[in-house]
């Protein structure tokens, strides 16, 4: 596991062009973002990540605001926490307060993440996540 950082407060196109070049990266398989998911004007994480996904993963939205919703009641609203996926590379925005952090690791990526977990988890569907750009055109077929 890698981490790096940037800018405290960086702009959308930072924070998207740092997301794109670890997306490029083929070494890594998921991206974990902390923090920007709020509604202040630093706030621009889904701005900078949405753009750049393939399929999005509303149910991960979802399932964190329950879990908030369990932890700290109706001041769950007020994330905006979000995922997907994006050149083969799962892609996961956390706030940045650390309880947050520690309740979607605990409660869900914890999970999801690991090869063992039943019925379901993300590793197992990791190798057909770009089977897309792989698929060979059909015969005779035309874009």
């Amino acid at each position: 596991m890698r981490s790096r950082s940037g800018p405290s407060s960086p702009t959308t196109s930072s924070r998207s062009a740092r997301i794109r070049q670890w997306i490029a990266d083929p070494l890594i398989d998921v991206i974990i973002t902390t923090g920007g998911t709020g509604f202040t004007g630093r706030d621009v994480t889904p701005e900078a990540v949405e753009p750049l996904l393939e399929k999005r993963m509303e149910g991960f939205a979802t399932l964190f605001l329950m879990v908030s919703h369990a932890k700290i009641g109706t001041s769950a609203i007020q994330t905006r926490a979000t995922a997907g996926v994006a050149g083969a590379t799962y892609i996961f925005c956390l706030p940045g307060s650390p309880g947050a952090c520690r309740d979607a690791w605990d409660e869900i990526l914890v999970h999801q993440l690991d090869y063992r977990y039943r019925p379901c988890n993300f590793v197992e569907i990791m190798p057909r996540l770009d089977e897309h750009l792989r698929r060979a055109k059909a015969k005779g077929a035309s874009l």
